[in-house]
């Protein structure tokens, strides 16, 4: 692997961003590319190291790049140099088959509070490979020995950035609850969870609505947060909120386990958003 392959895969590693490496590992007839070509790919399919074919070979790489990411599995591709109408539009001769491996930071699971199902929270979190953050004025190691960072001092809130990266759960036992769903509603989280009665969600969703939240958006908060299991004990809840994550994560039939709510003037939590990820094998079209 190049020099330059090793520095730029070490540079946007240090930052956690998201990027694919591409190879190629076979190569049959005709092709610009060898066995062992590379390439870095970030989430947006921009190539911006190595290189693995020119012209609609590199777009179908990068197109089946951007899925790994996103998917966060690899995939093994083969792209049909021979057929012009059928396969990627190059009519070289030959077959190209490229593995497509993402190097993905680990999800962030900010827990918002404190107490025996934000500690399981944590400790589930750190098990399913997640970065955990606690975000709590009581918090300490002892509580979360596998926390990656506690914030004990965050009066003001904004010591912990929320993106659309971040899974948040809050159980802040209503203290400033409100304020932390804005707050994920602004910042795009990944997942927002309320650990709260329904009759709470509800208060704190109706109260956020008459701020002047869209409707729209109050539907990606799960309130209360986890799958219907049937959950009753601190340990059971803290699962299902971490099944849930797991399941918006995989893209699975598993979030279909939850009921829809009306929450507040027809803002319906969904619970867990997305859809099954796209499986490929064989890189047909390129497109």
């Amino acid at each position: 692997m190049p020099t330059e392959i090793f520095q730029k895969a070490g540079e946007l590693s240090a930052k956690k961003v998201p990027y694919a490496v591409a190879t190629v590992v076979r190569v049959e007839g005709s092709a610009s590319a060898k066995p062992g070509s590379k390439a870095l790919i970030d989430a947006d399919g921009k190539i911006v190291a190595g290189w693995v074919g020119g012209g609609c070979a590199e777009t179908a790489v990068r197109t089946e790049a951007r899925n790994c990411i996103a998917s966060g599995r690899p995939q093994m591709i083969t792209l049909d140099l021979m057929d012009e109408v059928l396969g990627v539009g190059m009519p070289c001769g030959g077959l190209m088959d490229v593995f497509i491996e993402p190097v993905v930071p680990k999800p962030e699971l900010l827990i918002a509070g404190h107490g025996r199902i934000a500690e399981t929270l944590a400790e589930l979190a750190y098990q399913m490979k997640f970065s955990v953050v606690v975000n709590d004025p009581t918090a300490s190691q002892e509580r979360f020995p596998h926390a990656d960072r506690l914030v004990t001092d965050d009066i003001d809130f904004d010591q912990c950035e929320v993106t659309s990266a971040t899974y948040l759960v809050i159980a802040t036992q209503h203290k400033a609850d409100h304020i932390w769903v804005q707050k994920a509603l602004q910042g795009n989280a990944a997942y927002i969870g309320l650990v709260a009665s329904r009759k709470r969600s509800r208060l704190v969703l109706d109260y956020a609505l008459a701020e002047g939240v869209p409707a729209e958006q109050l539907s990606r908060v799960s309130a209360p947060a986890g799958l219907e299991i049937g959950a009753l004990t601190p340990e059971e809840i803290a699962l299902s909120i971490m099944g849930e994550i797991v399941a918006l994560r995989r893209g699975t039939a598993a979030q279909q386990t939850r009921k829809g709510e009306t929450t507040s003037e027809g803002a319906t939590s969904n619970r867990a958003g997305g859809s099954a990820g796209k499986v490929i094998s064989h890189c047909e079209t390129g497109s």
